[in-house]
């Protein structure tokens, strides 16, 4: 299935991320979730991923420097940040990151979904 869109969630709360990984696995995904910016970092997809759903404040590699690593790797994956802890300084960091969005913690599924199949180049 190397069509099928790879969404990647990388968040601390292992009940958000089992939450995301059911909702978005209903469509046509792959979805792959980690509990660190590490593990997602020495994922072996990190090529394939189409989109990533990425927690800004976790233990370890925070979402920001997770975004940093991708960078010095060369890498340029479609980044959603979705936290509960945005405010407007956070904001113009991660957009100067390349964030495409950042959606506040609890998301709205409705909306997540849109801005992945937004993303993933889908109607």
């Amino acid at each position: 299935m190397p069509d099928v869109p790879v969404i990647a969630i990388v968040d601390d709360d292992a009940s958000f991320r089992e939450a995301l990984e059911r909702f978005l696995g209903t469509f046509a995904f792959r979805v792959r979730s980690f509990a660190s910016g590490e593990e997602f970092l020495a994922s072996s997809e990190l090529r394939f991923v189409s989109c990533l759903l990425l927690d800004l404040v976790m233990p370890g590699m925070n979402g920001l420097e997770v975004t940093q690593q991708l960078s010095a790797r060369g890498l340029r994956i479609p980044t959603v940040f979705v936290t509960a802890h945005a405010d407007d300084d956070v904001g113009r960091q991660l957009g100067a990151a390349g964030a495409i969005a950042i959606l506040p913690k609890p998301v709205d599924q409705q909306m997540l979904l849109r801005m992945v199949r937004r993303v993933v180049g889908e109607q």
